[in-house]
């Protein structure tokens, strides 16, 4: 792709993408968000930004937990980062709310698998810690209830991982606070920043 091609691309993907996510943040606006994937790789998760946090996030995955026997991923999207997460993990399951995504990820990550759903509706199980790791990354701040999606993850997960963009700290981490055993981090790249969150659930 020539930088002109770049340039166009880019412009058309922010002009889309302004439009389909209207009323999207805290509002489970499952319909608009699925919108966005009428357009491929929406949320630019090919560019070296996203290349770089899935690259960071693993490496902190690994230094919290080690390697991950199963692995949940919260809003899945097209399966980016669920080529990354399957390098640290045995098994994946990766959810989203856009059935369109959910396809092309399965297209993306064969040897994950997949479902058009929320958390509240994952089909792999409803038993206590089914999962060994449950990752929510850059997607709480689009959930209208966290809290109740946070006590879901705990539910299904022996730990939990979480990761926002920070301009969004001031809606998601206060639900985080309280957590026993809360650990934080930060990831940044290129003039981006990012706040990590992980703790580990009672048996």
């Amino acid at each position: 792709m020539n930088p002109l091609q770049a340039k166009l691309r880019k412009a058309v993907r922010r002009t889309w993408m302004k439009y389909a996510m209207r009323g999207v943040g805290g509002a489970d606006n499952y319909e608009r968000l699925d919108m966005a994937y009428r357009l491929g790789d929406p949320w630019n998760m090919e560019s070296r930004l996203e290349q770089s946090r899935f690259e960071a996030t693993n490496a902190l995955i690994e230094r919290a937990f080690g390697r991950v026997g199963s692995l949940l991923e919260v809003g899945c999207g097209e399966g980016h980062q669920t080529l990354a997460l399957r390098r640290i993990a045995d098994e994946v399951c990766g959810i989203d709310v856009s059935a369109t995504a959910v396809e092309r990820a399965q297209v993306r990550a064969p040897d994950a698998r997949f479902s058009a759903c929320d958390i509240h509706g994952q089909p792999w199980g409803d038993e206590r810690h089914r999962f060994d790791l449950v990752v929510a990354c850059e997607v709480l701040y689009y959930i209208k209830d966290i809290p109740a999606t946070i006590k879901r993850m705990n539910h299904l997960g022996r730990a939990c991982f979480v990761t926002f963009f920070a301009p969004a700290l001031v809606r998601v981490d206060p639900h985080l606070q309280g957590i026993e055993g809360l650990h934080k981090d930060w990831m940044q790249h290129d003039g981006q920043t990012w706040l990590v969150c992980w703790w580990r659930n009672p048996e």
